[in-house]
C-alpha cells in the first residue's frame, strides 16, 4: 500500500504558488561576499532552502538529546557522548527516534533515500553500479527537485550507486546535481584529508590494471606517504609493513583482525587537526558554495567554481564520512574521550549456536569480542569522540545554511538522518553493520523548519519511520505535488503528516541486503525483529538467475530459510534466536510468510544492472505491503 500526501500546513500559499511559477523576479545583491554570509535584499522565494544532512554508520545513541527522550539520561546506554549542536538543533524541530533504515549499508541505503524505494522495488540490493537506463526507474529526489526549479547541490559522500548507463567504458555520472563535491574524488584525490585507502592501478601496459591497495597518510604541513596494504598479486614488501607499522605506532591504531576486515582502522587519532581533516574540507566547501552565491570562487583544491544561485531555491545534500572507519577523531576530540569508562555490550559465544549460517557469518567476518578489554574500551571511545567531532561540524554547517536563507529572507527546512544505518559496537560480538539486528538498523531523524507552524519545536515521535520516507518529506516540502498519480512510485509518508497523525500507523518496516552473509531480509514490528535468507545462491542477480526461483525462500525448508527471530518483551538486546524455538514455530513461520510475500511478490525488482534494459519484476503477491501486522494471538507464546 503506498500512500501518498502533501504538507498540509506552513508553507502553505508558496506550494500553491510554487505549482505555478518556479519562481517569482528576485533582487539579487551585488555585494561581494567578505564574510560568512554577505548581505542580500530580500526576495520572494516561494519555496523553502533544503539541507538534508546524512551522516554514516552513526548510532542514534551517540546524541544526548535522543538518549533522553529514549532512555532517560543524556549518555548511552554504554557511557559517555557529546551533541551539544545536535541537542540544539533537534529541541527547534521534530526528533524520530524509530527510523529504520531499508538497508544496513551505505550503498542500497542511500539508494532508497534518493529514489524514495525500498531496495526489493529498485533492484539495488548491494554495491552494484546502478543505472537510469531500464525502463522502471524513477527519478531521484535531487533531478525532481531540479525539475522543479531548485539548485541542487551535493558535499561529501553521495554514494547512492547511481550512474547514467554506458555503454563502453564502464558508467558516467548521471548528473544528479547541478554542482558536486566528493570527498574521495575531488578532496582526497587532491590532497586534502588524512588518512585513507584507494585502490591503486598499473598503467604501464597502457591499460589499467588492478595492483592493489594503498593506505595514504597526509599531514597537516602537506606531506603524504603511500604504502600496500595488499599487492594483487604478490606479497607486501618488508617496506610495505614497516610503513603500517609505523603509522599504527604513529597515531595510536586499532585494527580488526578478522580476514573480511583485515586492517580496517576501528580507533586511532587523527592525522590533522580538525580543521583539516577530510569531514572539515567537506564543510568548508559546502560553506564556500553558499557564502559565495552568485559569484565566482576558487575551491580549497585551486579549481574555479561559482557559487549557488540565489534565484533559485537551494537543495543542499551534506554528506559525511563520519563516524565510518577509519575511525580516527582529531585529538583535541580524541583527548576529551581517553578517560571515559565504558559498559561493554554483552555477547557470549554460546549465543552463536542459535544463528543460522548467514548470522554467524556476518559474526565471523566482523567479530571483536576475541579483543582485550582494553582494545574493546578505545573502539567506543574513538567512536564516539569522532561523533561528537561530527556535532561540531554539523553545527557549523547549519549555521552557514540558517544564515544564508535568512539574510534573503528565505524559508528553511533541516532534515537530518542520524546515520544512514547504524553500527554494532560489541553488540552480537561484531563492530560493524550488515545485519538485521536493531543496532544495524535502526536510526533517528530530526526535521527543523523555520516555520513553526509547519514544524513545531521540541516534538517527539515514537512512530515507526523507515528511510523511504525521507524523498516524500523533501517533494512535499519543495511544493511538489505528490498526489500526481506519477509518483506513485514512492513507498514512505510524508513525515510531517506522520508527526501530526495524517498518515496510516505502520506496523512494521522493511528491509534488505546482500553482502558478507548473502540475501536476506528483515521485518521488524514493535515487539519481534524477524529476518530471512531470501535467495538460494550469494552473490548478485545474473542474467541465468533473473527472475527464477522467486519463491524459494516461501517453499524451502524452514532450517534453509536461515530464519531468525527475537521477541523484545523478553531478549530486548536480541542475544537468543527463537526461530527454532518449538513454541516460536508457528509465529516464525507466520512471519516468513508475511515477509517473503511482500519482499519477493509484491512488486520485487531484480536487474541484470550489466545490461542496458534487463530485468524481472515479480508480481505473484501483489498488495501484500500493507502496513498491517495482525499477527495471530494464538501464534504469540
Amino acid at each position: 500500500m503506498k500512500i501518498k500526501s502533501v504538507i498540509k500546513l506552513g508553507f502553505t500559499a508558496a506550494i500553491s504558488a510554487s505549482l505555478i511559477a518556479c519562481n517569482s523576479g528576485t533582487e539579487q545583491s551585488q555585494d561581494k561576499q567578505t564574510s560568512a554570509v554577505a548581505e542580500a535584499q530580500p526576495k520572494a522565494q516561494t519555496k523553502p532552502n533544503i539541507l538534508w544532512i546524512i551522516t554514516d554508520d552513526q548510532r542514534p545513541d551517540s546524541v544526548s538529546y535522543y538518549n533522553q527522550q529514549v532512555f532517560g539520561s543524556k549518555n548511552s546506554p554504554l557511557g559517555h557522548v557529546e551533541s551539544p549542536n545536535i541537542d540544539k538543533l533537534a529541541s527547534e524541530g521534530v526528533l524520530f527516534t524509530k527510523a529504520f533504515t531499508n538497508s544496513p549499508v551505505c550503498g542500497p541505503s542511500r539508494g532508497s533515500m534518493a529514489t524514495g524505494r525500498y531496495p526489493f522495488r529498485n533492484g539495488h540490493y548491494a554495491f552494484e553500479l546502478t543505472h537510469q537506463a531500464p525502463d522502471f526507474v524513477t527519478p531521484t529526489v535531487s533531478q525532481t527537485l531540479r525539475e522543479h526549479g531548485y539548485g541542487t547541490s551535493v558535499f561529501g559522500k553521495e554514494d547512492a550507486y547511481i550512474f547514467k548507463w554506458g555503454p563502453g567504458q564502464g558508467f558516467h555520472d548521471a548528473n544528479l546535481f547541478d554542482y558536486k563535491v566528493h570527498f574521495k574524488h575531488d578532496l582526497q584525490k587532491n590532497g586534502l584529508g588524512d588518512l585513507f585507502v584507494k585502490a591503486s592501478y598499473d598503467h604501464s601496459s597502457g591499460t589499467p590494471v588492478m595492483a592493489g591497495l594503498t593506505e595514504n597518510v597526509i599531514y597537516p604541513d602537506g606531506t603524504k606517504r603511500s604504502y600496500f596494504l595488499k599487492r594483487q598479486n604478490e606479497e607486501l614488501t618488508a617496506q610495505d609493513i614497516a610503513e603500517k607499522n609505523k603509522t599504527a605506532k604513529e597515531f595510536d591504531l586499532l585494527r580488526a583482525y578478522t580476514r573480511y576486515q583485515k586492517d580496517l582502522i576501528l580507533a586511532g587519532e587523527n592525522p590533522q587537526p580538525a580543521d583539516k581533516a577530510v569531514d572539515a574540507y567537506i564543510v568548508k566547501e559546502m560553506q564556500n558554495y553558499l557564502n559565495n552565491a552568485d559569484n565566482a570562487f576558487t575551491t580549497s583544491w585551486g579549481k574555479a567554481a561559482t557559487g549557488a544561485d540565489s534565484a533559485k531555491p537551494q537543495f543542499v545534500q551534506l554528506g559525511f564520512h563520519l563516524p565510518h572507519s577509519p575511525v580516527l577523531p582529531p585529538k583535541e576530540f580524541r583527548d576529551r574521550f581517553k578517560d571515559k569508562v565504558y559498559d561493554i555490550p554483552k555477547f557470549e559465544k554460546s549465543e552463536l549456536e542459535y544463528l543460522p549460517k548467514q548470522l554467524r557469518t556476518i559474526y565471523n567476518a566482523m567479530k571483536v569480542d576475541e579483543m582485550t578489554y582494553a582494545e574493546k574500551q578505545k573502539a567506543i571511545q574513538d567512536y564516539y569522540a569522532f561523533c561528537a567531532y561530527g556535532d561540531y561540524l554539523i553545527g557549523k554547517a547549519v549555521e552557514t545554511f540558517k544564515a544564508y536563507s535568512e539574510a534573503r529572507n528565505q524559508e528553511y527546512l533541516i532534515i537530518y538522518t542520524v546515520g544512514d544505518h547504524g553500527w554494532h559496537l560489541g553488540e552480537q560480538g561484531i563492530e560493524a553493520k550488515f545485519g538485521p539486528w536493531v543496532q544495524s538498523v535502526e536510526n533517528a531523524a530530526i526535521i527543523v523548519s523555520s516555520d513553526k507552524s509547519l514544524v513545531p519545536a521540541g516534538k517527539v515521535v515514537t512512530d515507526l519511520v523507515e528511510f523511504v520516507d525521507f524523498a516524500p518529506t523533501v517533494l512535499a516540502a519543495a511544493g511538489v505535488d505528490i498526489q500526481q498519480d506519477k509518483f506513485n512510485y514512492l513507498d514512505g509518508y510524508n513525515l510531517i503528516d506522520v508527526m501530526n497523525d495524517n498518515a496510516p500507523k505502520r506496523d512494521y518496516v522493511l528491509g534488505e541486503l546482500n553482502l558478507v552473509g548473502g540475501p536476506r531480509a528483515y521485518l521488524h514490528t514493535e515487539r519481534f525483529r524477524f529476518s530471512m535468507r531470501t535467495r538460494p545462491f550469494n552473490g548478485l542477480v545474473n542474467a541465468e538467475r533473473l527472475g527464477k526461483d522467486v519463491k524459494w525462500a516461501l517453499e524451502t525448508t524452514a532450517e534453509e530459510a536461515e530464519m531468525s527471530l527475537y521477541d523484545l518483551k523478553i531478549d530486548p538486546l536480541e542475544r537468543r534466536n527463537l526461530a527454532y524455538d518449538p513454541a516460536y514455530k508457528g509465529l516464525a513461520n507466520w512471519f516468513r510468510n508475511k515477509l517473503g510475500n511482500i519482499v519477493l511478490g509484491d512488486g520485487r525488482i531484480e536487474v541484470d544492472w550489466s545490461k542496458e534494459n534487463s530485468y524481472h519484476i515479480s508480481t505473484f503477491a501483489k498488495g501484500a505491503d500493507d502496513k498491517v501486522a495482525n499477527i495471530p494471538p494464538h501464534l504469540i507464546p
